[in-house]
């Protein structure tokens, strides 16, 4: 496939993108460097992609890049850790939706001409923030309250967004929602606001690699928000642009949503104790204290992983052990080269 791929510099695509390249597929990614600022990534002298800086709100540069692909990956956003909630409510709002309708249009175009076969859409494990029913299944977004979170809200517009274009104008479509995202590759957000826990500046929109920052700064107690006992699926970045590679070239993903996440539910303490013990080992006895924690902080989130599993043959396998082997010496690298 030629795939188009917005927000080519986001987190996950930092993933998704070389899984796609490895698989043969071609790639067009697009992004205009406005959560980090110019990055240099591994692929991009890669044969098979070509990467176009600009702005996806851009209705025109969209229609032009999509018009001769065979799927667009709606992937870029105003995304940010939980902080953001509370800070850029509005924005999380009308941005992304500026962000969807200009995608959604382009992805039409083409469809339209004949030449799209699907639109992607990276929504998020937030559509299910009211939820009341554990492990979490597809559809529950459609029963449970609204999120609460404007941020969470527009994730499931964004799905509405795929259901409305199919309505309409019969776009084919696949949902994915990732949960938990773990990996390399995330620097702090040009717009972050400075935000202090403890003795250390929160440098990070996600909690394991935040954390990890802070046990090499030598946080002692370690400083968690809230209470610690907070549910969570961590799931590696490499097993989640598997899983979104797989309902891209699968039939049988057409017009469904899929949970993508790893099985297997830790808490923020369970979390925080691994991480110390990682960076600091056995020895050296872990102590915590807690922050107070933001409003929107969810306090269970566990997915049901069995529809992936039985239409994609998907199944996240890293556990947290190999992803902090990774994450670890990554933090410790750019703490020494000063971007931490």
């Amino acid at each position: 496939m030629k795939v188009l791929v917005t927000g080519a510099a986001g987190f996950i695509n930092g993933y998704l993108i070389p899984e796609l390249l490895a698989a043969g597929h071609e790639v067009v990614g697009v992004d205009n460097f406005s959560k980090y600022g110019p990055l240099v990534r591994s692929f991009d002298d890669h044969q098979s992609y070509r990467f176009v800086e600009g702005d996806a709100k851009d209705a025109d540069l969209l229609r032009d890049l999509a018009a001769n692909c065979d799927q667009v990956v709606a992937a870029a956003a105003m995304i940010g850790g939980i902080s953001y909630f509370h800070e850029f409510a509005y924005d999380l709002l009308a941005e992304n939706e500026r962000i969807l309708a200009s995608t959604f249009d382009a992805a039409i175009d083409s469809f339209r001409a004949g030449r799209l076969q699907r639109i992607v859409v990276i929504s998020s494990s937030m559509v299910y923030e009211s939820t009341d029913v554990f492990p979490t299944p597809e559809g529950a977004q459609l029963t449970s309250p609204p999120p609460e979170s404007t941020y969470g809200f527009q994730k499931l517009a964004s799905e509405y967004f795929a259901r409305g274009a199919w309505e309409q104008f019969r776009l084919p479509y696949t949902i994915v929602r990732p949960f938990n995202c773990v990996g390399i590759g995330e620097r702090r957000a040009l717009r972050d606001a400075d935000i202090m826990s403890g003795n250390v500046k929160l440098a990070l929109s996600h909690v394991v690699p935040d954390l990890v920052l802070k046990a090499i700064k030598g946080q002692d107690p370690l400083r968690i928000l809230g209470d610690g006992n907070q549910v969570r699926h961590y799931t590696y970045g490499g097993d989640l642009g598997h899983g979104i590679r797989l309902a891209m070239e699968s039939e049988r993903a057409v017009n469904e949503d899929f949970n993508l996440s790893i099985g297997t539910s830790t808490t923020v303490l369970e979390l925080a104790t691994l991480i110390w013990r990682t960076v600091h080992g056995p020895d050296r006895p872990f102590r915590y204290a807690s922050d107070p924690p933001f409003e929107h902080d969810v306090q269970r989130r566990v997915p049901d992983v069995r529809k992936a599993e039985a239409v994609l043959g998907y199944r996240a396998t890293t556990e947290l052990p190999v992803m902090l082997d990774e994450v670890v010496p990554w933090i410790r690298a750019e703490i020494e080269a000063g971007r931490l």
